[in-house]
């Protein structure tokens, strides 16, 4: 497998793709034009190569497997780490998606597409909770990685405070394989195995 999980971008995300990149954004639907969604497209077009932005919640089986079959990897939006979790489960594209990343097909993700690789989304509260109109009841994760990735770890970025990122811990490192990430670090995953990058 090859993947490249961030807590907000990286500076190698410029050399991970080579080709189409397939882009959902099904995690930051409800926040288009905030600066974040904005930064992120930019480093996204700045790779050089030509980008397909879709929401999968809207997609069958058969179309996204068409489109996961045309790109050469997929990038998953930061946002909300439950919205995209549930667009995909919604019409079993999580399964889709995680059969195509363990065949050979790269993957990176930013914040919410960083988490939604792990095992489960258990550990994410206070940070990101499940909305009230969601309907998703399975938190399992795509299972790329061992790890639950809390990102934004350095506890400077205003709604995600050094005593919210501690209180994470206290309250789930018994229980789950947390890995903290800053922002500019990833878990590079490639032939050679895991990287802290």
């Amino acid at each position: 497998m090859k993947l490249l999980l961030a807590s907000f971008l990286h500076p190698r995300l410029g050399e991970f793709f080579d080709g189409e990149v397939l882009y959902i954004n099904d995690a930051a639907k409800n926040m288009d034009g905030t600066p974040f969604v904005e930064e992120e497209r930019r480093a996204l077009a700045e790779c050089g190569e030509p980008t397909t932005e879709v929401s999968v919640a809207e997609l069958t089986n058969e179309e996204f497997t068409a489109l996961l079959d045309r790109c050469s990897g997929v990038y998953v939006a930061s946002g909300e780490s439950f919205e995209v979790l549930e667009a995909l489960k919604r019409n079993g594209n999580d399964k889709v998606l995680a059969d195509a990343v363990r065949a050979g097909l790269p993957y990176a993700g930013s914040s919410a597409g960083a988490v939604i690789a792990g095992p489960t989304l258990e550990h994410t509260p206070p940070m990101d909770e499940p909305a009230e109109d969601l309907n998703l009841t399975d938190f399992s994760g795509l299972g790329l990685v061992k790890h639950c990735i809390i990102p934004h770890a350095q506890g400077t970025l205003g709604p995600y405070p050094a005593s919210m990122i501690g209180g994470m811990v206290e309250k789930y490192a018994a229980d789950y394989p947390l890995l903290l990430l800053r922002d500019g670090q990833a878990l590079l995953v490639d032939d050679q195995g895991e990287h802290l990058i």
